[in-house]
């Protein structure tokens, strides 16, 4: 096999590996959210800050995405923590336009108090909505076809090399 083809096969590899990584997390954080939100309890939090930020991809020509911030304290156990996180996942998701990303945290206004959820196991991780988000999904998704494009390409070189 030539050179040239070897760094095909290498970016099929490549793919298929980041492909596997992204699958996997994306569906580790989906099942954790779950059992995060199974198992949540209630906890009182005072928002001490909300906004929304900007954040767009390095080379992007579709725009900016838009994430929802906020940040709360809270008690568990006679522990102060401070929390930043609006849905269970590690993977949040992003929103096309500011308002878009402003009406997920709606209602949260600095000085509030509300209610907040946290995974009793993991106390320092507290959210502030107790349900789960197709992100992680969507970051799955995109593992699947970084996978799909690996393996065909790998398939192809395979072929052509007979």
């Amino acid at each position: 096999m030539p050179i040239d083809g070897l760094d095909t096969l290498r970016g099929a590899v490549i793919l298929l590996v980041i492909g596997l990584a992204a699958t996997g997390f994306g569906a580790y954080d989906y099942i954790q959210q779950s059992d995060t939100v199974a198992n949540s309890v209630e906890v009182n939090a005072e928002i001490t800050e909300t906004g929304v930020v900007e954040a767009s991809s390095p080379g992007s020509s579709l725009g900016a995405d838009h994430k929802p911030t906020v940040r709360f304290t809270y008690n568990y156990e006679g522990t102060s923590y401070t929390g930043t996180n609006v849905f269970p996942a590690e993977t949040s998701p992003d929103y096309d336009t500011r308002s878009e990303a402003r009406s997920v945290i709606d209602g949260y206004e600095t000085g509030d108090t509300v209610t907040a959820y946290i995974d009793p196991d993991e106390p320092d991780n507290a959210f502030l909505k107790n349900q789960t988000t197709n992100a992680p999904l969507l970051f799955a998704g995109v593992g699947m076809l970084f996978i799909i494009i690996g393996f065909v390409s790998s398939i192809k070189l395979y072929r052509s090399a007979d």
